[in-house]
């Protein structure tokens, strides 16, 4: 008698836990959004307003505050953020207590091509447009680079690894045929890098070959400095 007494109060307990925990997640739904948190993650420069991720959260709506939280389509939300040009990754989140949250990863540029219709190439190799709001200080791109974005994107990536070459990278300029020239900060040569081959050989010639005449005022007196051809420097003044 006592175990079937035990027995009913624990199913009645359970059943008043489970109407609880229903009872409270069905107010935490009908409750309506109060705020909206935005952060940019891994970038102190957002390259998009907030009121530009504001409309693709709210899309249709005239306001996200008030609207009801069981309405919201977080998945949807995601969504529309990557589509937008600036944005790499988005996660959309909502609170216990109704701030609706966007952490959104933006692109990140390593280039910018000049032409007719400038753009940036971003860590990805994907173009990405220019940002009204910040102009990121990186190489700038002359010449057919539409035509050879992914040697670009493969090329100042490997330079950025390198801790010489990588701070003093101001320009590129890509050829017809793909070779590369190269222009270094505080310098009055031109390194010509030809093709997107043997890079890390090419870059060690060159790095020997600076470090020797860094002490001297030769280095001043060369306008061109051309690493392709195997194993050799040719320098011309």
């Amino acid at each position: 008698m006592k175990r079937s007494y035990y027995t009913i109060r624990m199913i009645l307990l359970l059943g008043l836990i489970a109407f609880l925990m229903g009872f409270s997640i069905q107010r935490n739904d009908q409750r309506f959004v109060q705020d909206l948190s935005v952060t940019f993650i891994k970038n102190d420069q957002p390259f998009m307003a907030l009121e530009a991720v504001n409309k693709l959260l709210i899309q249709n709506k005239d306001s996200l505050l008030t609207t009801p939280k069981e309405t919201l389509v977080l998945k949807e939300m995601e969504a529309r953020l990557v589509l937008h040009p600036m944005v790499r990754k988005a996660q959309v989140y909502v609170t216990i207590d109704g701030v609706l949250g966007a952490k959104i990863e933006q692109r990140k540029p390593i280039a910018r091509v000049s032409g007719a219709e400038s753009f940036y190439i971003d860590e990805d190799g994907i173009p990405m447009p220019l940002s009204p709001l910040y102009a990121a200080r990186v190489p700038l791109v002359n010449g057919d680079a539409l035509l050879y974005v992914g040697q670009v994107h493969e090329l100042i990536l490997t330079l950025n690894q390198d801790a010489f070459m990588g701070p003093r990278l101001v320009s590129i300029t890509v050829g017809q045929d793909g070779q590369m020239v190269l222009g270094l900060r505080d310098t009055d040569f031109a390194i010509v890098l030809g093709p997107v081959v043997r890079v890390q050989e090419k870059l060690k010639n060159f790095k020997a070959f600076y470090q020797k005449l860094a002490q001297t005022e030769e280095l001043k007196g060369y306008k061109n400095i051309d690493l392709r051809y195997n194993n050799q420097v040719v320098a011309t003044k």
